[in-house]
């Protein structure tokens, strides 16, 4: 998986606005405070809430 870095300054979570992580692992961005994970497909991080992974 590979994200601008200048991308992952900015995205945040769509449910809380909290900061997120990379798994590199899982190819998903996660969000510690919802206990979400989005997933990164195509290099295109999927940020809809409806689409998360519960952690």
């Amino acid at each position: 998986m590979d994200l601008d870095p200048a991308l992952l300054e900015i995205l945040v979570c769509p449910q809380c606005r909290d900061a997120l992580f990379v798994d590199h692992d899982a190819s998903e961005l996660v969000c510690q405070s919802c206990r979400l994970a989005y997933a990164v497909r195509g290099g295109v991080p999927v940020m809809l809430v409806d689409e998360a992974r519960s952690l």
